[in-house]
């Protein structure tokens, strides 16, 4: 009840428009306190970032997160702890924390759904500390990339377990891609207030490594693996801490 009363588009605008505004400066160190921000990865000192949401988006150093150079590698999109790892049942089903969830319904794209069935997913979730930049996690042409949902609820593990559905309802950007061993979906999910997705790839070409998108505060990206053509690291312990370009499997040749 509370979150319904207060996650709302007034309560988002104000939140965004204060993170964006100068007087949102002086949250910065407390911020970076409160989440034990590692400093020494960011691209300009602390004392540079004019609002709060410049420091939110901020970029890291060059050379820092390189990816994975096996060509048949599947590398981290994000900074960001993998949740779950699964294959999507016959009826385009999922199960994460006890709840189950519609790919059908996570995708909005009745073209796009029928490849992915028994394939791999891959939860990825962002907590206000992480380096909130995605990153293809491979090299391919976009086929498609579209926006989903409006509202969106929380997308932490609590969130998950007893929200109305956050993948699958929350807003949402889809991007598509064709790769070299087959298709991959990149769900980038909003989360609670700020629900902010930003692209800043331009064009239909993707690298692995290379930066697509940022959020806007907390959030999860889901990977939709085409069936038949990937397979997860065997030292992925849920619940894994990630980074960047570090390898998260293998691709294989259907």
């Amino acid at each position: 009840m509370f979150i319904e009363l207060t996650n709302g588009k007034g309560t988002s605008a104000l939140l965004r428009r204060f993170a964006r505004s100068k007087k949102s400066r002086i949250m910065i160190r407390p911020f970076s306190n409160a989440y034990n921000i590692n400093m020494e990865e960011m691209d300009r000192s602390i004392d540079e970032y004019p609002t709060l949401h410049d420091f939110f988006i901020r970029q890291l150093k060059g050379g820092l997160r390189p990816a994975d150079a096996s060509p048949a590698a599947a590398s981290s999109p994000v900074d960001a702890v993998i949740e779950d790892i699964g294959i999507i049942q016959d009826d385009h089903m999922i199960t994460v924390k006890g709840k189950v969830y519609s790919i059908e319904e996570m995708l909005g794209n009745q073209d796009a759904l029928g490849k992915y069935r028994n394939g791999h997913y891959m939860i990825f979730y962002l907590s206000p500390s992480h380096y909130h930049r995605i990153h293809s996690p491979v090299t391919g042409t976009v086929e498609g990339q579209w926006t989903l949902g409006g509202k969106s609820y929380p997308v932490n593990k609590h969130g998950l377990k007893y929200g109305k559905a956050p993948l699958s309802k929350n807003y949402r950007t889809v991007t598509e891609v064709a790769h070299a061993f087959g298709h991959l979906a990149i769900v980038k999910v909003g989360a609670m207030f700020v629900n902010t997705i930003e692209a800043t790839h331009r064009g239909e070409q993707l690298e692995k490594g290379k930066e697509m998108a940022y959020f806007s505060f907390g959030s999860t990206v889901v990977l939709l693996f085409e069936a038949g053509t990937f397979k997860p690291a065997d030292n992925l312990q849920l619940p894994a801490h990630i980074k960047v370009g570090e390898a998260i499997g293998e691709f294989v040749q259907q």
